[in-house]
């Protein structure tokens, strides 16, 4: 790899479609919607690229709906209600992550979640697909602003105690990339992950990685 980067003395990642595939039951849960209300499921393969974005992607994706729809509010909630109750059916780890995590302990990086997922239901999946023990977990509500904005980037910098400019943040999803560039990190591309509608190469990371195990040739020896 030619790509010149600072060592990082911490790696955040996004959570769906970073570190975990949760689509199978972030899909699960708006089809259980759907059937509540006598409609055929949405099929997952219109589901999955789209799970990444969350209630507003899957509303999106199963009923047509945007937040400034007249009904979207009520199907949000009903929507989170069904997926807390059920969210870790299907949803695991991505190959490689569990062996990166491990790698990057031994190398004494610091590793944590960066999400905008409801710290509700953060909190009770990381435990349940094995990433309790990250050094830090920063959620969509966890400050004032949500990614795109650097805000919960740099709090989970805090956190940790390490200079945002000596982290790196790795996502599935453009605003992860826009929320680690004005958090004046380093930023990485899934592209194991959703990667919603718009190719990652438009995204202007400093690099797309093709599997979790991929960004360790970017650490040099010695970090």
């Amino acid at each position: 790899m030619t790509l010149a980067l600072s060592a990082p003395r911490a790696i955040l990642f996004d959570l769906d479609g970073t570190l975990a595939d949760t689509a199978p039951d972030l899909g699960g849960a708006i089809n259980r919607v759907r059937r509540a209300r006598g409609l055929e499921p949405t099929p997952y393969e219109r589901l999955r690229p789209v799970a990444s974005a969350g209630a507003r992607g899957l509303i999106g994706a199963a009923f047509g709906l945007r937040p400034e729809d007249e009904g979207y509010e009520l199907l949000r909630t009903e929507f989170l209600a069904a997926y807390e109750k059920d969210i870790a059916l299907e949803s695991r780890l991505f190959d490689g992550v569990e062996a990166l995590l491990a790698r990057l302990e031994a190398l004494g990086i610091a590793w944590g979640i960066v999400t905008n997922k409801a710290a509700r239901l953060t909190d009770r999946l990381t435990p349940l697909i094995g990433l309790g023990h990250a050094a830090c977990t920063v959620s969509g509500d966890t400050t004032p602003h949500a990614k795109p904005h650097p805000a919960p980037l740099l709090e989970a910098a805090r956190r940790i105690a390490v200079r945002p400019e000596d982290c790196w943040y790795v996502g599935d999803d453009l605003r992860d990339i826009q929320a680690g560039k004005a958090a004046g990190m380093a930023t990485f591309a899934a592209g194991w992950g959703y990667c919603g509608n718009v190719e990652p190469a438009t995204w202007e990371a400093d690099a797309i990685i093709a599997s979790p195990l991929d960004l360790l040739e970017f650490i040099r020896p010695g970090t």
